[in-house]
């Protein structure tokens, strides 16, 4: 049972209401396990840091607070994943990479080998030197021209 509202304000805020009445504006939705569990422990964090509530699962919220937090996290997080290497300007870095990810082609600078930090056994998380994380799901579902550009860093 939920004990609190949550809307969107004339701003575009998101206002916690709780049972008592007290709202707060401007909270954000804080995934837990953004890679590895992302649809599962979400707390509601007000503009001071303090949890307001905790959501164990987003998929057991009713429909309407689902989508409007989902539509917070998609604001929030920006994580392009990529489906194909398309050059790499040296094997030694920093080297700039051109990719072709689910939001387009881009380029972005790979500062050194320790910006790409392994996610399980097949995933990859690659920290560009503009501060965007780009995702790989499955480095083995890549071609094999994206897997052997990508080896000679791992």
């Amino acid at each position: 049972m939920m004990d609190f509202r949550l809307e969107r304000n004339a701003m575009g805020q998101l206002v916690f209401h709780t049972a008592g009445g007290a709202a707060h504006v401007g909270v954000v939705p804080v995934r837990a396990f953004p890679l590895a569990a992302p649809d599962e422990g979400l707390s509601l964090v007000s503009t001071d840091g303090h949890e307001l509530a905790w959501i164990d699962r987003l998929d057991g919220l009713p429909g309407p607070l689902r989508s409007l937090i989902a539509e917070e996290l998609a604001a929030r997080e920006f994580q392009p994943e990529v489906l194909r290497l398309v050059s790499v300007s040296t094997f030694s870095t920093p080297s700039v990479w051109t990719v072709e990810t689910d939001r387009g082609q881009t380029e972005f600078v790979l500062k050194s080998e320790e910006d790409i930090r392994r996610l399980g056994t097949t995933g990859l998380l690659i920290a560009s030197g503009q501060g965007v994380h780009y995702i790989v799901r499955d480095r083995q579902a890549l071609d094999r021209a994206s897997r052997r550009l990508l080896d000679r860093f791992l």
